[in-house]
């Protein structure tokens, strides 16, 4: 038996796309006994570098029926699946008739589409999701239009949603004494990025409505070999550009910057990118390191498996597969103790069901009444993060029922600058405004402290050890405290304290270049991936740290970054010590899709269409019906009659929507299914915002929050800690709090 934190757990995994099969993948590593279930009629496809990392040490049943699941789910805690409703239903899997028959069954069906949906029995397939959604649209090309998005990032966002709902029902089946549902979708998974830009007020600020527009210049600049370097924030005060723009005049600068639109990163967008062109990148890379301005080279996809930080942090580890050999993949991108491990590797062999010993479980609390609260109710976090990662991990504890207080600096959160995107990370918490690292704000940080179960925040170490709010300084204070910390590159290494932005993530592990298409310059994924990775991965870790203190009394420090995170989306690839990496599947130059059966076209309208014909038999037929021309069958159709006529031949096909934010807002349909949220917010008047990400059928959501403006929360809960008026004066006078 494994000796992680889930070691006492069974899960059973009825899945084959990356969603479920990586949420199986996490529980296991963190100590499950994951058992992966295939129909010996439908067998699993099992050549791809994917199928090898995502199944690796779990034990693999071929049934004969879907009937058979019974015998399994009456020993499990967990079952994870992928059917759309009516699918469940249709095979006597439905929530009611599992909630009936195995009561203390922690259930978490991932779908394309919430189950109150409309839409969710549609097929569950990223590409059609996002483009029925409108996604497509919202990430800028090298053309005009929408463009197909590379990296299956709904179906990783929803890894980690499945395992952040199991985690939270663990923790209310350990209160209530009782099972229940987790479930969520890949539509709720695409909508997590969308929390930046999808909102409206009555009454926005003019910041507020302008928001982030998707053609925002991306600070990718060439350089003199070719390459292509990620830069985050201004390097003008780098030696190398400053001497650069000083020879320039400024003249000569404002001339360069004036073919570019505004950049909120750089003031000198135009002059940095005539100035990089002079210089190789990794001459530019290691001068701007060394100022410690945050820049990654734009690296060709898997390239970081050979990063030594990534293996320093073990998000990258050997791996003997059975069918490539020893191998370089993925590793657990967190830490915690005991610690996330391997379990060995892909298994070749299929047990026969009744080789599955049967577990007792315990019995449901007979005094156990329905409780109909959160599943996270009760617990108290302090979040002292700033930017996206940490904020936006403590906004999903709110949703889950937490209590949030946020605390800021008197200045404010440096995001607050980019209002519609500071307010996707804060709903659900009090907002309090108080200078860290001040003698006369000690009192407050300790009252809070002791308040507090857990403590979140995604500062660089140095600056909490500064501000005297690192793990030592606190956990004296609370030594139950759990603490949890967000680093760009891991919490050892070289680079353990540098600086980190989502967009270095993805170009140091290759999905730039992928994005950019064959031939064409990398780009960026608007999305932000990477930071939503590391707050849902960071939250994982600090669920498996409350499930573990909730039995043994113990705090302890808890980690992940935006290196690991991202890491592990390079599941598509393995690599070998020798520099091989295995090939994947490359986005064509126009950006439409990495083959004729998954892609966008154009129609005879000027309509854009998605098509995902994903298994064997349905591309089968799609190439028969398309002919040797495929570009020219949609051009000779509606977009309406080319999607009726696929639908006829059963190929999947959806259109591709535009200019989606306000429909989506609109949409009676959306917000049945729970998919928006509404507050009074005291600058915007009413604000509306992308609504919750999970559902969990008898336990709410608490969704009933607003962002805090700043400083909004400081007198109720200083008074709550203690602190009378005349204290709370002194503290303003002192400069280090804001009311």
């Amino acid at each position: 038996m494994n000796d992680g934190v889930l070691g006492s757990l069974r899960v059973i995994e009825f899945c084959e796309g990356i969603a479920g099969s990586a949420a199986g993948l996490q529980l296991s590593e963190s100590g499950a006994e994951v058992i992966k279930v295939e129909l010996a009629s439908q067998p699993l496809e099992r050549g791809g570098a994917l199928f090898s990392v995502l199944n690796r040490g779990k034990r693999q049943v071929s049934l004969g029926s879907v009937a058979q699941l019974y015998t399994l789910l009456e020993s499990a805690d967990v079952f994870i699946h992928q059917m759309t409703p009516a699918q469940a239903a249709s095979n006597g899997l439905d929530d009611e008739t599992l909630k009936r028959r195995f009561p203390t069954l922690v259930v978490s069906a991932i779908g394309g589409w919430p189950a109150r949906h409309a839409w969710a029995d549609a097929v569950p397939r990223e590409t059609l999701v996002l483009a029925r959604l409108g996604l497509l649209d919202e990430q800028p090309g090298h053309r005009p239009g929408p463009v197909f998005v590379r990296m299956p990032f709904a179906n990783w966002i929803a890894c980690w949603l499945c395992v952040v709902g199991v985690m939270a029902r663990l923790i209310a089946r350990d209160r209530d004494g009782r099972g229940g549902v987790a479930h969520t979708s890949l539509a709720q998974a695409a909508l997590v990025p969308m929390s930046m830009h999808w909102s409206r007020a009555r009454t926005p600020t003019p910041i507020f409505a302008k928001g982030l527009d998707k053609h925002i210049p991306i600070p990718l600049h060439r350089c003199s070999d070719g390459r292509w370097l990620h830069v985050h924030y201004s390097p003008d005060k780098a030696p190398l550009m400053a001497h650069a723009l000083q020879a320039l005049g400024p003249e000569e600068v404002a001339r360069l910057n004036a073919g570019w639109p505004e950049s909120h990163v750089a003031p000198n967008f135009g002059a940095n990118r005539h100035i990089f062109a002079t210089r190789p990148a990794q001459e530019w890379v290691e001068h701007l390191w060394q100022w410690d301005v945050a820049a990654q080279i734009a690296a060709p996809f898997g390239a970081v498996y050979f990063d030594e930080q990534a293996r320093v942090n073990g998000y990258v580890v050997k791996v003997n597969d059975p069918l490539r050999g020893m191998t370089l993949q993925p590793g657990p991108c967190y830490s915690l103790q005991p610690p996330a491990r391997l379990r060995g590797p892909l298994s070749l062999d299929r047990e026969d069901i009744h080789s599955i010993e049967q577990r007792t479980m315990a019995p449901v609390q007979a005094d156990a009444s329905p409780c109909h609260v959160p599943p996270l109710d009760g617990l108290k976090v302090l979040d002292l993060g700033a930017y996206l990662a940490g904020p936006f991990a403590c906004m999903l504890l709110a949703d889950l029922g937490a209590q949030v207080i946020k605390v800021e600096s008197p200045n404010g959160d440096a995001m607050r600058r980019l209002e519609r995107t500071f307010s996707g990370t804060q709903r659900g918490k009090r907002g309090v405004a108080l200078k860290l690292g001040e003698a006369a704000a000690q009192p407050v940080v300790e009252a809070l402290v002791r308040w507090a179960d857990v403590v979140h925040h995604n500062m660089r170490l140095p600056a909490a050890r500064k501000l005297k709010v690192d793990y030592p300084s606190l956990s004296a204070i609370n030594p139950t405290l759990l603490y949890c910390h967000v680093s760009a590159y891991g919490p050892d290494g070289p680079r353990a304290d540098w600086p980190g932005f989502d967009q270095l993530m993805q170009a140091a592990s290759g999905w730039e270049t992928a994005q950019g298409g064959e031939g064409n310059p990398p780009q960026w994924l608007r999305f932000g991936v990477g930071d939503f990775f590391a707050g849902l991965s960071s939250l994982y870790a600090l669920l498996l740290g409350v499930y573990a203190r909730n039995r043994t009394g113990k705090g302890q420090m808890v980690a992940s970054s935006l290196l690991g995170a991202t890491l592990l989306t390079m599941a598509e690839a393995v690599a070998r010590d020798d520099g091989y990496i295995t090939e994947v599947d490359v986005l064509d130059s126009a950006q439409t899709g990495p083959s004729a059966v998954h892609r966008l076209y154009v129609c005879g309208d000027d309509a854009w269409l998605a098509v995902a014909a994903l298994h064997a038999d349905e591309a089968a037929r799609l190439l028969a019906l398309l002919g040797t021309e495929p570009g020219v069958w949609f051009l000779s159709r509606t977009r309406g009659q080319a999607i009726a006529e696929l639908k006829r031949h059963g190929i999947a096909a959806e259109a591709v929507r535009q200019d989606q934010r306000d429909a989506f807002l609109d949409d009676p349909q959306h917000a049945a299914a729970g998919l928006h949220a509404h507050y009074p917010h005291p600058v915007y008047g009413d604000l509306q915002q992308v609504g919750g990400f999970w559902d969990f059928g008898d336990l709410p959501l608490k969704l009933d929050r607003a962002p805090p403006a700043l400083g909004q929360h400081s007198r109720e809960v200083l008074a709550e800690m203690g602190f009378d008026d005349s204290e709370q004066q002194r503290l303003v006078e002192a400069g280090v709090l804001r009311l």
